[in-house]
């Protein structure tokens, strides 16, 4: 008999590059997959976890067995089918089980652990598969090839593997992919060199090697087509995740009512633009635009005719662009363009296309309006050269051109619009005043005029800014009334008045404004009387002050809150009294309890007959109808006295004394030793209590 070892004939090149192709491409494609997996959570995960195991067990699989097919035993070979098939599955369900582990936890040692299986696996295939493999004649092992061969594989696919999840460089995919490749070939070439064949002597003939060739073939073929189910399912889901994107990009950048960009795709745009601008030396406009009378087609037709209305005003917008030229919807009926130029002539014909479709009406079924609009345009670089710059100086320009009714568009200009910014900035600063502790409550004396004895205090506020320093109360109530803020503001103030009027051992009165923003509020009689509950204050000592404005509003729900919070036994004044829209028939339609009046009497009732004329009517009509008169500004002993021989009931004023919080009050009476007058005045219950007297008027 002879002996033979397994050798590599030269026809059979052909089958040995065709298995190199094959675990080449099988490795890279279920390296590939088993990347997705690693991207995935649950039962995603699994998915494409079990798509690379099927590649990369049949890849290797077929690769054992077109390389077997590639050795010449010269002997008579075949294979019996249940190993075969079971030497599949082994590498199947191994490598799933390698992947699996190596992605199961974050541990360090994981994607060892897991490349160790795999090439556990791959060798377990290997040697089932040549158990099948049968030979007619003595086939012969050697023990330290084929430990040789397991420990390769384990080694060199855990290398594999942890360079497939640590990715500690540029190309570790591609090594990985190539230790695999080096495991499945190391274990087979050298698993086979363990085998040794003596042929028996029969007349069985050898296998045809082109028979051999067109087997190797089809088994590459099949194992391929299996794996590349794994690549379809790759590339249809890169498809649907890049398609999600696609979409998911074009809802965050692009409005979905207009279809326009959003304020989001604007801002994206005009950095583009601007960086451009930048690059060729042109300039750039931002024009911010506000629907004039937007809110009309809402009110009127509602909000499926608004929307309408903006479909077609954005489409209208969307056919006059030109080179160079841009809109976005910012957002509610606001819109937004960046146009680049050179010639501000080119600039002026854009503003006027703008005009001409913003002022064209519009047919919303059988109604027909003209919204109009208010557009505000900064240039760059003169009115500014970065993207905020540019935008809020556009956005200054159009509130100067929403309050004037002469013009639709103004463009920036510094002077004039700095002011607004500062006033915007000081608006953004008042809505923290409460949270930062800026605000506090002041308190102005009010006086008898016959006895000079203590009637109450008017509680006023003020704001104490970081920077600016004390803000006046006539800058910065009106602008918490522009914004909003003076909602939560008077609450502020109502409460801390109340709290500290509570703590006084003198029950005197304490005076609070209202603005006319506040009655707004439809809560504003259950506010008070939550207020009077929680800080335990007697409603007889809270008066609540409202301009006759107020009132004027909207008359019937102002007179309706009054009487509401006045049966809960607050007191009601009329402020301001004299001046605007003052009425007997106020007086008459509504019993207050105080007339307050205007100051400005005040200031010429000493040298003019007809101030002093108004004042003595005022008087007299407070008589008339059983209502105290208190007459603010007073500034000196002759106003006093003058209100004093008119017959006034009370007065307020810097000569009586000025607004200080209460605890300067109480310091200067104490300084001045009067034991009289200091029973007069509010004393705080306790030093913790003192700490908290400020409130605004």
């Amino acid at each position: 008999m002879r002996v033979i070892s397994c050798i590599l004939t030269e026809h059979d090149l052909r089958l040995v590059l065709l298995s190199a192709f094959v675990i080449v491409s099988g490795g890279w494609l279920a390296f590939g997959l088993f990347r997705r997996a690693e991207e995935k959570h649950g039962a995603q995960r699994h998915g494409w976890t079990f798509l690379a195991a099927v590649a990369a067990g049949a890849s290797v699989w077929c690769t054992h067995f077109i390389a077997m097919l590639a050795f010449d035993v010269r002997a008579p070979i075949t294979f019996e089918p249940l190993l075969t098939i079971g030497s599949l599955l082994i590498a199947i369900v191994g490598c799933g089980v390698g992947f699996d582990v190596a992605l199961r936890d974050r541990k360090p040692s994981s994607p060892a652990a897991g490349g160790a299986i795999l090439g556990l696996s791959v060798a377990a295939m290997h040697y089932t598969g040549m158990m099948g493999y049968r030979i007619d004649g003595l086939v012969e092992w050697s023990a330290g090839y084929i430990a040789a061969s397991i420990a390769m594989a384990m080694v060199l696919s855990a290398v594999a593997l942890h360079q497939a999840v640590r990715r500690s460089w540029a190309f570790s995919h591609y090594a990985a992919i190539a230790l695999f490749v080096l495991a499945v070939v190391s274990l087979h070439f050298t698993g086979m060199a363990a085998l040794s064949v003596t042929p028996f002597i029969t007349d069985t003939a050898l296998a045809n090697p082109e028979i051999l060739v067109t087997m190797s073939i089809a088994v590459a073929c099949v194992g391929l087509i299996i794996a590349s189910t794994g690549f379809a399912a790759y590339i249809i889901d890169t498809k649907a995740s890049e398609d999600m994107a696609e979409r998911l990009h074009h809802m965050a950048y692009n409005d979905a009512l207009t279809g326009l960009p959003n304020r989001a795709g604007f801002a994206v745009h005009l950095g583009h633009a601007l960086d451009l601008a930048k690059a060729e030396g042109s300039r750039l406009a931002v024009v911010s635009i506000d629907l004039d009378r937007f809110k009309e087609i809402n009110d009127l037709r509602g909000l499926e005719a608004g929307d309408a209305a903006l479909r077609l005003i954005g489409q209208r917008l969307s056919e006059l662009l030109r080179e160079g030229e841009f809109v976005a919807r910012a957002g509610g009926d606001e819109f937004a363009t960046v146009k680049r130029f050179t010639e501000r002539s080119d600039l002026l014909d854009f503003v006027a296309r703008l005009e001409g479709v913003l002022f064209t009406p519009i047919n919303i079924g059988d109604f027909q309006t003209v919204t109009g609009a208010s557009l505000g345009v900064a240039v760059y670089p003169e009115d500014g050269d970065t993207q905020e710059r540019l935008i809020n100086n556009s956005e200054l320009a159009l509130y100067r051109a929403i309050d004037d009714v002469t013009r639709a568009t103004c463009f920036y200009e510094a002077q004039m619009d700095e002011a607004s910014r500062a006033r915007h900035t000081l608006g953004q600063d008042l809505r923290h005043a409460i949270e930062l502790n800026q605000l506090e409550l002041y308190y102005q004396v009010q006086t008898s005029v016959s006895t000079g004895e203590i009637c109450g205090y008017e509680a006023l506020l003020r704001w104490r800014h970081p920077v600016h320093g004390m803000v006046s109360p006539a800058e910065f109530i009106p602008i918490a009334e522009e914004t909003g803020s003076i909602i939560p503001i008077g609450e502020w103030v109502l409460r801390t008045a109340c709290r500290e009027a509570a703590s006084w051992s003198v029950p005197h009165k304490v005076a609070v404004n209202l603005s006319p923003v506040q009655f707004v509020n439809a809560d504003l009689a259950r506010l008070v009387h939550e207020v009077l509950l929680q800080t335990d204050l007697s409603p007889s000592r809270l008066e609540l002050e409202i301009t006759e404005s107020t009132i004027i509003a909207d008359k019937a729900r102002t007179l309706h809150i009054l009487r509401q919070i006045k049966s809960l036994g607050v007191t009601i004044a009329i402020d301001d009294f004299g001046t605007g829209y003052s009425s007997l028939s106020t007086l008459r339609e509504f019993p207050f309890d105080k007339i307050k009046l205007d100051r400005s009497f005040m200031n010429e009732v000493e040298h003019n007959q007809q101030a002093k004329a108004v004042v003595r009517a005022v008087l007299s009509l407070g008589k008339t109808l059983e209502i105290k008169v208190l007459a603010e500004g007073v500034e000196t002993a002759h106003q006093l006295a003058i209100l004093h021989t008119e017959g006034c009931d009370e007065a307020q004023g810097y000569f009586l004394g000025k607004p200080q919080p209460i605890a300067q009050i109480l310091m200067a009476l104490a300084n001045v030793g009067n034991s009289n007058v200091a029973q007069t005045v509010p004393t705080p219950i306790s030093a913790s209590r003192r700490k908290r007297q400020r409130h605004a008027g």
